[in-house]
């Protein structure tokens, strides 16, 4: 069976590997405040940097996901308000999380087919401490790209930038350097199982960190990054989610490599589908569609048939989200998915419904 599932996703097959020599290694009862997994912890952020071109002045923190950094930015980085750009559940959901905690933040949605007009937006830079965006909405296929992601960088003013890329981290060649937040889960384009975050904070983001310094909260920023000095956490870690960081990072190609593989395989799936097939893509245009999760439309009756026929035929399409669960499906193009699945995808469509 292969799945298309875009969360939590396909995993390599090397995991398989991987979890028997973490057993047989003594990594799921290391004590974690150990050399051995202070190692691990310093070895695999080096590796994570390497492979994925992340500054080396950036700080990488892990916590138990992405969704929970919602909570860590809000109280750790945003003594004022937030400001949020979305257009799907979770950049919403975390416009919601950030109002809950911080009362003043303030949020814009957008269409699907919509770039924000960066120079509108309606927020004050010397006033707000985040303006927050998801780099790749996963409910809506879409994706914020870099020129985008500069221009509003350059209008931040004295706020720092957020960016969700919980289904881009590890996929796409992130310009890091134009944003201060960025953060994901493992479960997606790194090819693991969920219950791992990773939370990488530029310079002026510590710095932040520093000068609200939050005190109030466990999971705050301060402990955190003091913490991270001694390659350790302020919490017991998922010792063996960080085990098999360490392993996919050694294994996987550099991230150009990888970003460019997937544009390739995207490239040619959006092609397929423009064409004379039972669904189409639903973001239609071709500037705000996403590269690693693909979305495509049609009746609800017609989307059960499909679904039900794919996984006969030993494919599993990802469900729509939210508003869009009837009427959509998503076809996760993350890494660990291999070219094959997508030929037998292909297949199964120009077989079952001819153009």
């Amino acid at each position: 069976m292969y799945t298309f599932n875009p969360g939590p996703s396909a995993v390599y097959p090397a995991v398989r590997q991987y979890l028997t020599d973490a057993f047989d290694e003594g990594w799921l009862s290391a004590p974690h405040r150990s050399e051995k997994v202070t190692a691990l912890v310093r070895q695999t952020v080096t590796d994570l940097k390497t492979k994925l071109n992340v500054p080396q002045d950036y700080t990488v923190l892990f916590t138990g996901s992405a969704t929970e950094c919602w909570e860590i930015l809000a109280q750790s980085l945003t003594p004022r308000r937030s400001f949020h750009i979305y257009n799907g559940d979770f950049g919403e959901k975390w416009f919601k999380y950030a109002k809950a905690l911080r009362p003043d933040s303030t949020g814009l949605s957008f269409g699907l087919d919509e770039l924000p007009d960066v120079a509108g937006l309606p927020f004050a830079p010397d006033d707000t401490d985040l303006v927050c965006i998801t780099q790749n909405e996963t409910s809506t296929a879409t994706q914020l790209r870099e020129g985008f992601i500069l221009n509003l960088y350059n209008r931040l003013g004295g706020a720092l930038l957020a960016v969700d890329a919980t289904s881009s981290l590890a996929g796409l060649n992130l310009k890091y350097i134009k944003a201060d937040i960025w953060y994901g889960s493992v479960q997606k384009c790194f090819g693991l199982p969920a219950g791992l975050g990773v939370l990488i904070l530029s310079p002026r983001a510590v710095a932040q960190a520093k000068a609200v310094n939050d005190r109030a909260h466990y999971n705050a920023l301060p402990a955190m990054l003091s913490q991270m000095l001694n390659h350790q956490t302020n919490y017991t870690p998922n010792v063996l989610g960080i085990y098999l960081l360490s392993r996919v990072l050694a294994d996987r190609e550099p991230i150009k490599a990888v970003a460019q593989h997937l544009a390739d395989r995207a490239q040619k799936l959006y092609g397929f589908f423009d064409q004379a097939t039972p669904l189409h893509p639903f973001v239609t245009n071709h500037e705000t569609r996403s590269t690693t999760v693909i979305g495509l439309q049609g009746e609800p009756a017609l989307i059960e048939e499909i679904k039900a026929k794919a996984k006969e035929a030993g494919l599993q399409l990802g469900s729509g989200y939210g508003p869009l669960k009837n009427t959509t499906v998503r076809i996760a193009n993350f890494p660990a998915v291999p070219d094959a699945a997508f030929e037998a995808l292909v297949q199964f469509f120009a077989k079952e419904f001819p153009g």
